[in-house]
């Protein structure tokens, strides 16, 4: 690996990282339930890509399917999350 690459690397975990940090601000903060919602979505989103640069980094393919389970079950939580603040039940 080269070491711009590495230091790319590096540069974006920390901007993801103050990201993260800023969103959490935003879910704790938030003064609706909507900006908390986004805030979570954004949350995994984050998530998602840390795992993806994680993966370039250590050039492994486990990295790859946990950011493939995170956006998977970040969907259904944005689905489920969205149907209760709309209808105020999840199951119909």
């Amino acid at each position: 690996m080269s070491a711009l690459l590495a230091n790319a690397i590096l540069f974006s975990l920390f901007l993801f990282s103050v990201a993260m940090v800023l969103t959490l601000v935003r879910l704790f903060k938030g003064p609706s339930a909507q900006d908390r919602v986004l805030a979570l979505d954004y949350l995994y989103i984050l998530a998602m890509l840390m795992m993806l640069v994680l993966g370039i980094r250590y050039a492994s393919d486990t990295y790859f399917e946990a950011a493939l389970l995170i956006a998977l079950f970040g969907f259904v939580g944005s689905f489920a999350l969205a149907k209760f603040l709309l209808r105020g039940e999840v199951i119909e």
